[in-house]
């Protein structure tokens, strides 16, 4: 009765650890029915110059701290691609806390996506970061649970399960 009772709990719990995460995309981490988000960017006419005040200018004000996200997402076993931006950094020089964002740069000295496109991450075991322009893939369980950092705010948390190099189909 024991081996049976222990075959039919693998059978009905084996697909679940089997199940591969649901692989989402930025859009979908933004509610269907909310307004669109027009970032307020000024355009640029002189660029001489705009490396060095980049530079020493002030990190840029988030426009969406408290965009909406989707609650169904809560609790869902997810991996998603996106550019690190690191927020702790181990004596080992891995990143154990960051934040995971759409496009390369977001974050730093430019306006931070809404909060709907900001994930924040943990990670024990962290990744090392040669180039901060290499796209990751993130995978873990899903929490639709706002945090504030000192870049910017995020609508989502997640704790890291793996983390690797985001590469494009060949």
């Amino acid at each position: 009765m024991r081996r049976a009772l222990a075959a039919l709990f693998l059978l009905v719990a084996l697909p679940a650890w089997a199940a591969e995460p649901k692989e989402l995309t930025w859009s979908e981490l933004i509610p269907p029915d909310a307004m669109p988000e027009v970032p307020n960017m000024q355009p640029l006419h002189n660029l001489s110059g705009m490396a060095d005040a980049l530079e020493s200018a002030p990190a840029a004000k988030q426009e969406m701290p408290h965009a909406p996200v989707v609650q169904s997402l809560d609790g869902k076993h997810i991996r998603l691609p996106g550019y690190i931006v690191p927020l702790e950094v181990g004596e080992n020089g891995r990143t154990t806390e960051f934040l995971l964002v759409p496009y390369f740069g977001a974050c730093i000295h430019v306006p931070p996506p809404p909060s709907n496109q900001i994930v924040h991450v943990k990670s024990e075991v962290g990744v090392k970061l040669d180039e901060l322009y290499q796209p990751y893939w993130i995978e873990g369980a899903m929490q639709v649970k706002p945090s504030t950092s000192e870049l910017a705010d995020a609508g989502y948390q997640m704790d890291a399960e793996k983390i690797y190099i985001y590469e494009l189909p060949e």
